[in-house]
């Protein structure tokens, strides 16, 4: 064993009682071991809200929305998709058209304003949200057609799996009159979804895209296209590339801009995190500096005497960085261990709730990743060891003469 390590050692045990550690070294590790943890689970919420949320907003919207400047309908999928397909086949994984328009559900006692989309009926990407009933959008010619609601819609309805609903919606875009009278139709609930995003499971339902252009009165045409990339880091250059290729009246929309406001509210709440971090090392450092500095004030007889007899101005260094050293690893890994298991509490048990309306889920979302940890670690050893230099230059400059007499 080192002198130095040997000497700090002794100097974490206090003169007036057995615990092996201080009260003022316990201080300093809570402080640590607490500002350690609160920025490593705020970085681990964050990171959950941004994984959750662009997850489930991707599988619910494509990479890529392609629609007509005015919301007008676009010409019929075969006459374009096959031209996209062609110019870009090695950037594009899937394209699908689809119908949306606003309109009017309506239960036996509840009526409700709803985005109604017509889809394909193999929409692979619904179907892994599904929580009751069957994903089942085929085209019926002599039953009622299906319809597949959210979780929330269903439940202010107040209707279930194989319940009757109405829908009521304008036909051709136009005010109904003689000539052109609403749309009114009949479906069976096939199905009921929960995305945990209110926003969605609140406003859309799903029907067959035949069904809904019959009964928008859209005859083959469409209102837009959902793409899915086969590299989603591409999705910027691969929309301005479609842009340019189908010109007006096409408007080509990333997923990202699409929802821009929630990606740049995610953002934002990462912005404060290097201010808090840095508050709460600053915190960190002067507990180790104070803690260091009435260690001087405590050993100086004990430093003289180690001097008197011999040992070095780096000796002493060494030993109180040994001790900064040692608070601060002991901080780190506490702040770690509880960071860890809070986390995986609410990873697995969703001890805390939120409300969907506000934060798009329903729960805190956790995303553990070893970075966060590594660096909040790093970062926060590197600068209460720097901070401790100050204290260990002071003990070293103590004369041996003047300590030993120091009372």
């Amino acid at each position: 064993m080192s002198l130095p390590f040997f000497f700090t050692k002794k100097y974490l045990r206090s003169k007036k009682d057995s615990r092996f550690l201080s009260a003022i070294s316990y201080i300093t590790i809570i402080g640590i071991s607490l500002g350690v943890a609160v920025v490593i689970i705020a970085l681990t919420i964050l990171d959950g809200f941004d994984k959750v949320v662009t997850e489930k907003i991707i599988r619910f919207n494509s990479h890529i929305k392609i629609v007509s400047f005015g919301n007008r309908n676009l010409p019929p999928f075969s006459e374009t998709a096959p031209q996209i397909l062609e110019k870009f086949n090695q950037d594009i994984v899937k394209i699908e058209p689809y119908t949306s328009k606003l309109a009017i559900i309506k239960s036996k006692k509840i009526t409700e304003g709803i985005t109604l989309l017509g889809v394909q009926s193999d929409n692979s990407e619904l179907s892994n949200f599904l929580q009751s009933g069957n994903f089942d959008l085929s085209q019926s010619d002599n039953k009622l057609q299906k319809i597949i609601l959210g979780k929330t819609l269903a439940e202010k309805l107040f209707i279930k799996v194989g319940d009757v609903v109405t829908i009521f919606c304008l036909r051709k875009d136009q005010i109904p009159t003689a000539d052109n009278p609403p749309g009114i139709e009949q479906f069976t609930v096939s199905g009921v979804y929960e995305s945990g995003m209110s926003e969605y499971d609140d406003l859309n339902a799903f029907v067959n895209i035949k069904v809904a252009q019959n009964i928008f009165g859209m005859g083959d045409q469409i209102s837009g296209y959902n793409i899915k990339l086969k590299d989603l880091t591409n999705v910027n250059l691969v929309a301005d590339r479609l842009q340019d290729f189908l010109g007006y009246p096409y408007y080509v929309r990333t997923v990202f801009q699409l929802h821009q406001n929630i990606f740049t509210w995610i953002e934002l709440q990462k912005k404060p995190i290097p201010i808090i971090l840095g508050l709460i090392i600053f915190v960190a450092v002067f507990n180790i500096v104070g803690t260091l500095l009435m260690i001087v004030l405590e050993r100086t007889n004990a430093i003289g005497i180690l001097r008197s007899l011999g040992a070095n101005r780096k000796l002493v260094i060494k030993t109180f960085l040994y001790h900064s050293a040692f608070l601060t690893a002991i901080g780190v890994a506490v702040g770690i261990t509880l960071a860890f298991v809070l986390s995986y509490l609410q990873q697995n048990f969703d001890i805390i709730s939120l409300p969907g309306k506000i934060y798009f889920v329903t729960k805190v979302p956790i995303s553990i990743e070893l970075n966060n940890y590594l660096l909040v670690s790093a970062v926060t050893a590197v600068i209460s060891i720097t901070a401790s230099l100050l204290p260990a230059f002071i003990a070293s400059r103590i004369k041996p003469i003047s300590a030993i007499r120091f009372e």
